[in-house]
């Protein structure tokens, strides 16, 4: 008996849902400038700075020479001879009495007590070392071997931090959402690209109080709003599942799969995509999607997706019906849009 073969069957490619697409990152100067970082920046001292502070000439008003070896913090701190910042930021000396300067440079300061020593020494020539800064404390949270507390006797970047924590659990981490946060905001610095893409223009220098937060990858998100929101019980949440999400399961999972159970431009979704200096829009065809005529869109962690009213016909409406919303989550948002779109 014959055998007949079966025909072949020929994989449809389906075109992709993506209509647009935009991208836009964050200046260099604007970044350095919200860091309060910039080429050339020197060292500003603070409570705990070791100073040793010589005036030409005048040995009696010269701050005792070092004395000793640097060495560990805790150990060798004690053979360091000079004058030690208060925790006020303040100094006593000789003939000046009580000044404030933490936040100054070395040379801020020596141009500082030149002054104020002026109306005592005919033009007093002062010279300024800083032998210890113990004025640099900063949190490790997260994914880290070692996290806690930490003290630096230098100053330091942030390269340097995270190895200190004893390297970072990259299988367990979501760099994408990392960050540094300074006096209660987080820092435009991009952990992905500096760590897995080695870019040192992301290698800040830290400041005192500064949190490095490394988040674990279990709890990654996106983001419903809009049309599809209403019906959803988590509140536009919705979990990656092993690291995977797409916007067709992210969209059912909000409480529709069909074009008949949502209200809204779904043929005009808006996807906003941001890391800490930079960010990306898509407008996707979700109609097409959800129809099976076009190819599904991977999302992020992190994504924010929004099916707009239908009578909304441009990004600026798109974007001031969508500023209440990002208000609100606010608070998990990439440093992006922060400070692009919420701090106007």
């Amino acid at each position: 008996m014959a055998c007949g073969s079966s025909p072949a069957v020929k994989a449809r490619s389906l075109p992709s849902s993506v209509k647009n697409h935009r991208q836009e990152v964050l200046s260099r100067d604007l970044v350095a400038e919200i860091v309060g970082e910039r080429d050339g920046d020197a060292y500003r001292v603070g409570p705990g700075d070791t100073l040793l502070v010589a005036v030409y000439g005048h040995p009696e008003l010269s701050i005792a020479p070092y004395a000793g070896g640097m060495g560990s913090m805790a150990a060798d701190r004690s053979r360091l001879a000079g004058l030690v910042i208060d925790n006020d930021g303040t100094i006593q000396f000789p003939l000046v009495g009580t000044v404030q300067i933490a936040g100054k440079t070395s040379a801020e300061l020596k141009k500082f007590l030149e002054g104020e020593l002026d109306a005592y020494v005919k033009d007093p020539k002062v010279t300024i070392q800083v032998v210890f800064t113990g004025s640099i404390r900063y949190y490790l949270l997260g994914q880290f071997t070692q996290p806690g507390l930490k003290y630096s006797d230098r100053p330091l970047r942030l390269m340097e931090a995270l190895a200190l924590g004893g390297s970072v659990e990259l299988d367990k981490a979501s760099l994408r959402s990392a960050y540094v946060a300074r006096k209660g905001k987080r820092l435009p610095i991009n952990f992905y690209r500096l760590i897995r893409e080695g870019d040192l223009t992301q290698d800040i220098r830290l400041r005192t109080g500064d949190v490095i937060l490394v988040p674990d990858n279990t709890n990654e998100r996106a983001y419903v709003f809009g049309g599809a929101a209403g019906s959803n019980p988590k509140g536009g949440t919705v979990s990656f599942v092993n690291g995977r999400l797409t916007l067709l399961q992210a969209l059912a999972q909000v409480g529709f799969g069909t074009t008949e159970q949502v209200q809204g431009k779904l043929s005009e979704t808006y996807v906003i995509r941001s890391e800490a200096d930079r960010g990306e829009l898509f407008i996707i065809d979700a109609e097409q999607l959800l129809e099976g005529e076009a190819a599904d869109f991977e999302l992020a962690p992190g994504d924010v997706v929004y099916v707009p009213p239908t009578w909304v016909t441009s990004w600026n409406q798109v974007l001031s019906q969508l500023l209440p919303t990002l208000q609100t989550i606010s608070g998990v948002l990439a440093p992006f849009v922060q400070i692009k779109y919420l701090s106007q």
